[in-house]
């Protein structure tokens, strides 16, 4: 399975430091050697970013930073997993290594596999908050 991990933090204005650097390229250069990685990146400052809405057919865009934000993305990583409790070990496992911030994991839609499973999985939901 794939998973989507959206890291979240207090913004960073100040580029990592040589030795943080260094880290994080061996932490990533070990996930993909392992094949629990397949892809991951950080973001720049929300300065040069934008939010884009729509709503009622009306098109907004909002300019960073996102001073209204606690925390903004940060980066991202798709992940494989053979369990949502896989997925959520190896984010605390990046946790760790950053030391503050918080991840959301999402599992990623893999058709069409994932189709009959995930329409079950949501019957059971759905069965149980009515029961």
């Amino acid at each position: 399975m794939k998973f989507l991990s959206l890291y979240k933090c207090v913004e960073r204005n100040t580029p990592p430091s040589e030795e943080e650097i260094c880290a994080m390229g061996k932490l990533v250069e070990e996930g993909f050697k392992s094949g629990r990685l397949v892809a991951t990146e950080g973001c720049l400052p929300s300065f040069m970013g934008a939010r884009v809405r729509i709503e009622n057919g009306k098109f907004t865009v909002t300019d960073g930073p996102f001073t209204e934000s606690k925390e903004v993305i940060g980066g991202f990583a798709i992940m494989n997993a053979d369990s949502k409790e896989q997925a959520i070990a190896y984010a605390k496992e990046f946790l760790g290594y950053m030391g503050t911030g918080e991840t959301e994991i999402r599992q990623i839609f893999e058709a069409p596999q994932d189709v009959a499973k995930n329409y079950e999985t949501l019957g059971q939901l759905k069965a149980s908050q009515s029961a």
